[in-house]
Order: C-alpha cells, then structure tokens, then sequence
C-alpha cells in the first residue's frame, strides 16, 4: 500500500484548508483510514477516521465540528476538509490505514494502523 498525502500549507486563522491522501495500492474498498497530526514537541495525536465499507467517521474532540474526512472510494482517496483553522492545529499531518475494519475504540491508536503516507505540514499563524 502506498498513501500519499497532500495539501498543507500556511493559512491564517480561522481560515480553511483540505489535505487529500491518495492510497495507490488498495484495490478493495474496506479497512479503516484516519488523520494523525504531529506538532513540535508532541506526540502523535488522532484527528479523525473512517471505515470505509460504512463511511462511518469519528472525530478527535479538539477538531469535532470543524474537521470533516470524506472519501472518493472510485479514485481512492480520503479527504480532510479543515475549516475555523487555529493556530494549536499546527502539525505534521499523516494520512494511516489498515485493511481492518477497527472498533470505535481503536480508531485512535495509531499502532493499530499498518500504512503510513509521509505527512504534510500545516501552518495556521497570521
């Protein structure tokens, strides 16, 4: 599986931004992909997933509300649609799958994820 991930940038706050992963080896449409970030200093924090074969997403407390991920399942790509931007949302982003469809409970731990693209950065500062 090869995820590539794309779209960060720098955006002032409360600005809006879209990073896309594009998974070139899936060739079926289950398993669960997911958004992590990363800042400076930090670990590596959950933003939100989704189980493909549902389209069922959950979302980090921190960005419920202003984050939604969608996918194009025909092209196989996850978005993630960032709107109300603020400056503690400065990270590494990383895009993350596994062919498994995870519990609500693990959608969050990174280690249950088996592919990682490279990360993208987003800058929100003015």
């Amino acid at each position: 599986v090869q995820l590539q991930a794309s779209g960060g940038g720098l955006v002032q706050p409360g600005g809006s931004l879209t990073l896309s992963c594009a998974d070139a080896g899936r060739t079926f449409r289950t398993g669960t992909m997911a958004w992590f970030r990363q800042a400076p200093g930090n670990e590596r924090e959950f933003v939100g997933a989704v189980r493909r074969s549902e389209g069922v997403s959950r979302y980090a407390g921190s960005v419920k509300g202003r984050f939604t991920i969608s996918t194009n399942n025909a092209k196989n790509i996850m978005f993630l649609q960032m709107n109300s931007l603020k400056p503690e949302d400065t990270a590494v982003y990383y895009c993350a799958s596994t062919p498994s469809t995870l519990i609500v409970s693990s959608l969050g731990n990174p280690r249950h994820y088996h592919d990682w693209g490279q990360g993208t950065p987003v800058t929100v500062s003015s």
